[in-house]
C-alpha cells in the first residue's frame, strides 16, 4: 500500500513540474514578440501562444512542437498569396480563433490555409478561412478534431479550386459544426476511416457538398447539404452510417442528393431528400438499409441502376416526386415494405393503416425516360397516365416483383431529432 502511495505522489509531482514549466507567450505589435513565427521559435513543448488582435502578414508558419496557439479577438493571418500559411507537423497542437486569408494558388501544388501532416491529437477550431485554395488539409494524421470553422471560397469551376476540408489517409477524425461554402468539394475524404462528420453545413459548392472514396466505418449525422453542383458522392466504401442529414435543392442535369457507388453494409436512415434532381442514385450497392427517410418533391426519389443485392427500403415516405423509383436490373432479394407513397390509390377496409392492395412504385414512363430522356416533356400527359396504368395491371417492362406488399395509408411521422 505504501508503495502505491509513493508512486501516486511521484506521478503527481512529475505532472506538477511539467505544468509549471509551461509558459504563455504573448504576440502583438507592441510586445517583445511581434510575430507568430518568432513565438514558435522560442516556445517550448506544451507552451501557449496568445496572439492579440491585429493583422499578421506571415506565411510558411511551421508548428513543429506541441503548442496551443490562440487568437484573441480573431486576429488575421495574411499569407499575402505566397503559398501555404500554417503547417502543423507535431502532435498535441491546438490552433484556435484566427482569420486566415490570401493563400497562394498553384496548378502544381495544393496550397492550404492550414495543413496537418502526420500529427496526432490536434485541434483546429473557430477559424475563419477566406481567399483560399484548400482550406484545412489533413494527411496521414489521426485522433484530431476540426470544430466550428467557417470556410468560404470563391470557386467558379472545379479545375482551379480546392476543397474546404480535405482528409487523406487519416483515421479517427471528428469534423463537427463547420460551415463550408463556395469551394470545389465542401468535405472530401480519401482512404480515411473511423471519421465522424456531424452538424456541418455544406452549401453552394461547385462540385460536391461531401465527397469520399475508399473510406470505411464512417459516420455522417445531422449535416445539411444544399445547393451543391452534384450533391453528395459516396464511393467504394464499407460500413457507412448516414442518418438525420438534409439533402436539399441539389438541382441540375447531372445532380442528385446522394450518389452511392459500390457501397456495402451501409445504413441510410432518418434523412430528408427535398427538391433534388434525384434523391438517391445507387449502383452496385449491397446490403444497404434505407429506412425512415423522407423523399419530397424530387425529380426521381430513388434511381437504382442495378447490380444491387439484399437492399431494404422500409418505412420511408415518398411524397410528390415526379418518379418514386427507377429500377434497372433484376430484383433478386431486394425488399420494399411498409412505405408511404403519395401516389398510392388503394384502400384500407380493415382500418389497420396498411393498404389492402399491394403497390408497384415503378412507372413504365420512368423506364421510357431512362431510355429516351427527351420524352420527359410528356410527363403530365393523359397518354402517359394510360400506359402507366396498363403496365401496373400487367407488368412487361417494369420488374414484376418490385412491389410493396404493405403500403402505408398515411404519411409516416419520423423522429428528426
Amino acid at each position: 500500500m505504501k508503495k502505491l502511495t509513493y508512486i501516486f505522489i511521484l506521478g503527481f509531482l512529475i505532472l506538477s513540474v511539467q505544468y509549471s514549466w509551461a509558459n504563455t507567450i504573448t504576440v502583438c505589435g507592441s510586445c517583445e514578440t511581434k510575430s507568430i513565427k518568432a513565438a514558435i521559435a522560442i516556445a517550448e513543448e506544451g507552451d501557449t501562444i496568445l496572439v492579440k488582435p491585429g493583422v499578421y502578414k506571415e506565411s510558411g508558419i511551421k508548428v513543429d512542437k506541441g503548442l496551443t496557439i490562440i487568437g484573441e479577438g480573431l486576429p488575421t493571418i495574411d499569407g499575402q498569396d505566397k503559398g501555404e500559411i500554417v503547417t502543423i507537423g507535431a502532435d498535441n497542437v491546438t490552433l484556435d480563433g484566427f482569420k486566415i486569408i490570401n493563400v497562394g494558388s498553384s496548378y502544381t501544388t495544393d496550397y492550404a490555409s492550414v495543413r496537418v501532416v502526420t500529427s496526432k491529437n490536434f485541434v483546429i477550431q473557430n477559424l475563419v478561412l477566406e481567399k483560399l485554395f484548400f482550406g484545412i488539409y489533413v494527411q496521414r494524421s489521426q485522433h484530431g478534431k476540426i470544430l466550428n470553422n467557417k470556410v468560404t471560397g470563391e470557386a467558379v469551376s472545379e479545375f482551379n479550386s480546392g476543397n474546404a476540408i480535405h482528409l487523406w489517409h487519416s483515421k479517427n477524425i471528428e469534423i463537427t459544426g463547420n460551415d463550408v461554402r463556395h469551394v470545389r468539394d465542401g468535405i472530401y475524404l480519401e482512404f480515411s476511416d473511423f471519421i465522424i462528420i456531424r452538424s456541418n453545413i455544406s452549401k453552394y459548392n461547385v462540385r460536391y457538398g461531401l465527397h469520399f472514396m475508399f473510406s470505411n466505418d464512417d459516420l455522417y449525422e445531422y449535416n445539411t447539404f444544399e445547393g451543391n453542383g452534384a450533391g453528395v458522392a459516396v464511393m467504394f466504401s464499407k460500413r457507412i452510417d448516414m442518418h438525420h442529414n438534409q439533402f436539399r435543392k441539389n438541382w441540375g442535369t447531372a445532380s442528385y442528393g446522394l450518389l452511392l457507388k459500390e457501397i456495402s453494409d451501409a445504413k441510410i436512415t432518418n434523412n430528408v431528400f427535398f427538391e433534388n434532381t434525384v434523391g438517391i442514385t445507387s449502383e452496385v450497392c449491397n446490403r444497404i438499409e434505407y429506412k425512415n427517410n423522407d423523399f419530397i418533391s424530387n425529380g426521381w426519389a430513388m434511381n437504382m441502376k442495378g447490380g444491387s443485392y439484399a437492399t431494404k427500403v422500409i418505412n420511408n415516405n415518398f411524397i410528390h416526386n415526379s418518379f418514386d423509383i427507377s429500377y434497372l436490373g433484376r430484383m433478386n432479394d431486394n425488399k420494399f415494405d411498409g412505405n408511404y407513397w403519395s401516389t398510392y390509390t388503394g384502400y384500407d377496409l380493415d382500418k389497420n393503416g396498411i393498404g389492402d392492395v399491394p403497390y408497384r412504385p415503378v412507372k413504365l414512363f420512368s423506364y421510357i425516360v431512362n431510355k429516351a430522356p427527351e420524352s420527359i416533356i410528356l410527363l403530365r400527359s393523359l397518354f402517359i397516365d394510360i400506359i402507366d396504368f396498363s403496365e401496373k395491371v400487367s407488368p412487361v417492362f417494369t420488374p414484376d416483383d418490385l412491389i410493396d406488399e404493405n403500403p402505408k395509408i398515411k404519411r409516416i411521422e419520423h423522429d428528426r431529432n
